[in-house]
Order: structure tokens, then C-alpha cells, then sequence
């Protein structure tokens, strides 16, 4: 059963009980992610993700571990384009101590200068680690040529240049700016009373007294650059894609069932062609990264120097003739598709209080499991062939090449 209710200093908190399990989730959620930064700031919001948990005026940092360990608890966080999260995983009956916990580390934490320098390292090697990643360096490269100077073209890490500037002071002023009682909402899902979580957070997150939010900031301009970024792999690394819809546009469902036709799962046509059909590569797949205000399609290969024209190829076929050639079984086995993976994602509380932070901070009201299935069922064969002509209609494809290759 879902409830939304608000603390005695106006924060939103949204709640659902789901019987039977004993765990219960908690998130605090800040509408600030790398896509707010300004410059100088870049992967600023992620550093101060990591700085939160390196001790209170309550706790050090060894304490916080031993104590969620002692627990059996998850305390953690995580930094995306739009949204920085920390949350907390419990059995029920430690519910008080958890939230005392996580709301310790958001309204307490020292940010000791010493701290802050020796993270700096960690964040670096970090950064490093990615770089080592193609199959994930490749998107961030792709962001950065298709969104260019906007926010959204922002790693979430940060740049090592802009890293190494950070201190003390620069940490606080982005608190004042963005950790504000407008900018945050506060999820739970689980085994709980919603009068026992009110009142628990009355007490600790209530208190929160800054006010204020970002200015809104303009829609980025979508890029169909074709860039290559060579570097000595075995496999030529391949992110290509072209402009997809917000967060709260109507064709957000059709959407879902293009990407699970095009490219989720071993069914789908990429995956069918590409990999068991023709044995280019091992890892192909497509994606929808939605944002407040735009968001992309996109498709990932990784194959070898001699066959990633064949791959590029192939995508554009299938780009360019999706809106002719989608056929009723193929959107009906997506829909069944979906129901199942909506279901399963939202058997754990942890995906549930993400599913309602997220409903909340992009919608503002609440979308059941069974009215999102019935609104995915309702999409029509019209609905998806509009949505393939808007997304593939024009030549507008972006292309990322990562590998031993010099030309697209």
C-alpha cells in the first residue's frame, strides 16, 4: 500500500508497505547530479557522495562500517546525470538505528581536510579504472560528443584536473546549493508502520532548514556527431544512437517495447542478427537513458577491427526499417516481456523504494505495478510506428568508435 506524506519542513516522503518480507529500505534522494555542476565543479556531485561516509561529529568512518556491519545492513549511495542517492537496507526491527544512521552521515559529516585529499586519490583511480573499461569509457565518450557542453555531456566521475582542485569550502558551498530541503525527497518501502517512519524522520531529516533549488537549466542540444577515439584493443567498441524522449513524455511506454524488440534480451533482433545469426560479437545490446527534459536510444557492440562496418551497417538497416517492418508478435512478446521484468525488479524493497523516489521526483504522484503493465498493454502498433518514424525517420545517428580504427 502506497502513501505519500509530508515532514514538518515540507520534504516529501513517499511510502509503500509490502507485506511479508522483513527487510525495509530507506532513501534520501537530491535532485542533483553531474548534469548540475558548473565549471569546476565537475564530478563534484559523485566526490561528495564518497565524502559522506568518512565520519560525523557522532561517528568516524571506521564506526559507521562496523556499526552497519554489526547490523547486517547496506548503507550506500550512488551519483547519476540528474540525482544523488543514499540509502540504507535493514531487517525491520533495526528500522530507528538504520535511519539514525543515514541521517547521521547527511546532517553531520565533518569533511575533514585529510579525508578529503586521500579520497582524491580514490576518486582518480577511479577515473583511471573507467578509462581501462571500454565497453563503459565508450559511453561516456558518446555523452560527451552528442550532448557536447551541456550538463549531460558531463562524466559523472569528473575530470582529474578539476578533481584535484577540490577542498573543504568548495564541498560546503555545493551543500548550501543543492542539498536543500526543496531539492530532496525521502522513499521507504517495506515492513513498517508509516506513523513509526514520520515521526523518526520528523526527528532527524525534519530539521533540515536549507532552502532553495537550481535555476532551471535549458534543454541540451542533441549532436549526430561520428567521432573515433583510437586505442590499442582487441575489439573495436561501438556506441551509436540518435535523440530519445524525457522522462515524462506520452511515448515513454512505446518506447520501452522499441528498445525490447530492437535490442534487451537474446530474442531481440540485434542480439538475433548480430551475435547467433551471424557471430560478429559477444555483446550487443540497445538502451533508453531518459533525463527531465530529453534523453537516447542508443546501441552498444563490441566486435573486431574487420567486422565493425558490418555491425554499423547492420544497426542502420535496422534503425531505418524498424517502423516497416515491426510485426504484432514481436510487440506482444516485448509487453510480456516488460510485465516480467517490471515484476521481478520490484520484489525487493530496494527496487521498490527506487521505483517510488523516482515516480515522485519525475511525476509527482504514483504509478502502480498493474496500472504501468496496463498502460504498456494499451500501447498501439500506430503509438509504435510513430515513435520509430520520430526516432529514425531523419539520418540524425550518432556514432562512437573506440579501438584500433581511424575511420567510420
Amino acid at each position: 500500500m502506497f502513501k505519500k506524506v509530508h515532514l514538518k519542513n515540507n520534504i516529501p516522503l513517499v511510502m509503500e508497505k509490502i507485506p511479508g518480507v522483513r527487510s525495509v529500505s530507506l532513501g534520501v534522494w537530491l535532485k542533483v547530479g553531474s548534469r548540475f555542476e558548473k565549471d569546476g565543479e565537475r564530478g563534484l556531485s559523485h566526490f561528495l557522495e564518497h565524502m559522506f561516509f568518512k565520519g560525523t561529529t557522532n561517528r568516524s568512518q571506521k564506526q559507521i562500517a562496523c556499526e552497519v556491519d554489526s547490523l547486517g545492513a547496506d548503507l550506500n549511495a550512488f551519483t547519476s546525470k540528474e540525482t544523488t542517492t543514499f540509502y540504507v537496507k535493514a531487517l525491520d526491527e533495526y528500522l530507528s538505528v538504520a535511519s539514525e544512521l543515514l541521517s547521521d552521515i547527511l546532517l553531520n559529516s565533518l569533511f575533514p581536510e585529510e579525508e578529503i585529499e586521500k579520497e582524491k586519490g580514490v576518486v582518480l583511480e577511479e577515473i583511471r579504472m573507467s578509462e581501462d573499461t571500454p565497453d563503459d569509457y565508450v559511453h561516456d565518450l558518446f555523452n560527451e560528443f552528442v550532448w557536447k557542453d551541456s550538463g549531460l555531456g558531463h562524466r559523472i566521475l569528473g575530470e582529474p584536473d578539476t578533481v584535484v582542485t577540490f577542498n573543504r569550502e568548495k564541498l560546503l558551498q555545493y551543500i548550501r546549493r543543492h542539498y536543500t530541503k526543496d531539492n530532496m525527497i525521502i522513499s521507504c518501502a517495506g515492513n513498517f508502520e508509516y506513523d513509526t517512519v514520520l515521526d523518526i524522520l520528523n526527528a532527524s531529516m525534519g530539521e533540515v532548514r536549507l532552502s532553495g533549488r537550481e535555476e532551471d537549466i535549458r534543454k541540451p542540444l542533441f549532436t549526430p556527431v561520428r567521432r573515433v577515439v583510437q586505442r590499442d584493443t582487441a575489439e573495436v567498441h561501438i556506441c551509436m544512437g540518435v535523440e530519445g524522449v524525457s522522462q515524462t513524455s506520452p511515448h515513454r511506454y512505446a518506447l520501452l517495447i522499441v528498445n525490447t524488440i530492437m535490442g534487451m534480451g537474446v530474442s531481440s533482433r540485434l542480439f538475433q542478427e548480430i551475435r547467433e545469426e551471424k557471430g560478429l560479437a559477444y555483446t550487443v545490446y540497445s538502451f533508453a537513458s531518459s533525463y527531465f527534459d530529453t534523453g537516447l536510444f542508443g546501441v552498444y557492440v563490441g566486435t573486431s577491427p574487420e567486422k565493425y562496418r558490418e555491425v554499423i551497417d547492420i544497426v542502420q538497416r535496422q534503425f531505418s526499417s524498424f517502423k516497416d517492418t515491426v510485426t504484432p508478435e514481436e510487440v506482444e512478446r516485448a509487453k510480456k516481456q516488460l510485465r516480467g521484468n517490471i515484476i521481478l525488479a520490484l520484489e525487493s524493497t530496494s527496487g521498490r523504494m527506487t521505483n517510488i523516489a523516482r515516480q515522485e521526483i519525475y511525476y509527482g504522484r504514483y504509478y502502480s505495478p498493474d496500472e504501468i503493465i496496463r498502460i504498456i498493454d494499451s500501447v498501439d502498433m500506430k503509438e509504435i510506428r510513430d515513435l520509430a518514424d520520430m526516432l529514425f525517420g531523419e539520418d540524425r545517428t550518432a556514432i562512437t568508435l573506440l579501438g584500433p580504427v581511424k575511420e567510420i
